[in-house]
């Protein structure tokens, strides 16, 4: 059941989920400062919709699809996302705390400023995605292959990134206290800002390219030639 280019409030939705269907899909929709809490949308797919200030907490959102959609401002706070995916979204300082997003992803997603503080996070994969200034504490990327990640500045404390391969992407200025890189391939990593006493703390076995090194060395004073 398709629903096309309407600005729905939480009592038009209401009915329409009451309404037998197999799956809603809504299209050029509005939902912009609505009161979605606590709704049962499982299975929906939403094109192109906008969400900006919404309320999406506690909702049953398990098996959803969000292509292209704009939510800045809005909030997914203990909203169940299991297999979840998000493509193309702009989704800038959006709350995401204590959510279920086991196995969800986002592709080419904007959530700068976006906060996944104590998510359930197994299986959660990010790719060619904008995470500047989010807080992503706790979360483990342990043995993920992280494509394409702007974490600059992003508060990563206490995230698990051992044997974690990093393909481009930045940590710059990011926090990483008691995060844990062992074992990860960081080569191709932006870390601008990192200082050699962070390195040493965090960054023990893990694979820095010559360059970055150089970098590093740097801070002491030495020259590599």
């Amino acid at each position: 059941m398709a629903i096309e280019q309407q600005t729905l409030s939480r009592e038009a939705l209401q009915a329409l989920l009451k309404q037998p269907h197999p799956a809603l899909e809504f299209v050029h929709c509005c939902f912009d400062r609505q009161d979605l809490s606590n709704l049962d949308l499982h299975g929906a797919q939403f094109t192109e919709c906008s969400f900006l200030q919404t309320s999406c907490a506690g909702a049953d959102l398990t098996d959803t699809c969000w292509q292209a959609c704009k939510g800045g401002g809005a909030h997914w706070r203990y909203a169940d996302l299991t297999d979840a995916s998000f493509s193309g979204c702009d989704l800038n300082n959006t709350d995401w705390s204590g959510a279920k997003l086991t196995s969800a992803t986002f592709c080419e997603v904007k959530l700068t400023g976006a906060c996944f503080h104590q998510t359930h996070s197994l299986g959660l994969t990010f790719r060619d995605s904008l995470l500047v200034a989010a807080d992503l504490r706790g979360i483990s990327f342990r043995k993920q292959t992280i494509e394409g990640l702007n974490l600059a500045e992003a508060d990563l404390s206490g995230c698990d990134f051992r044997q974690t391969r990093f393909e481009g992407g930045s940590l710059r200025n990011a926090h990483l206290q008691n995060a844990r890189f062992a074992g990860a391939d960081l080569r191709s990593v932006d870390l601008g800002g990192l200082k050699i006493g962070d390195a040493v703390q965090y960054f023990k076995g893990a694979t820095l390219s010559a360059e970055q090194a150089a970098l590093l060395l740097g801070e002491l004073g030495i020259h590599v030639a």
